[in-house]
């Protein structure tokens, strides 16, 4: 494959996770309103707030997962998530 391949599925990896991200959140109940209810996030949030003796600790998975949901992503994690986006999209260019 040609490196055009490779760069071409880098920037369509790098805007689709950017893209896919609040989608993904919201679709497994990090929303921006809260975690709702019976969803996989609230089973997130009860074993993180067991394990910790009754509430998610400042920091947690489940806490930064849900600040996103609720505010999106700031500028340094839409950054991550393109990158990251950006390197499997490139990775799968090179084998495709």
């Amino acid at each position: 494959m040609g490196l055009l391949t490779i760069a071409a599925c880098s920037v369509v990896g790098a805007g689709g996770a950017v893209l896919a991200a609040p989608v993904v959140l919201g679709a497994v109940g990090f929303t921006s309103i809260g975690i709702a209810a019976g969803s996989y996030a609230a089973g997130m949030m009860s074993t993180a707030a067991v394990a910790n003796g009754g509430g998610v600790a400042a920091g947690s998975l489940v806490a930064v997962l849900q600040s996103v949901g609720m505010a999106g992503l700031g500028t340094a994690a839409t950054a991550g998530v393109a990158g990251t986006g950006g390197a499997v999209g490139g990775l799968l260019g090179l084998i495709i």
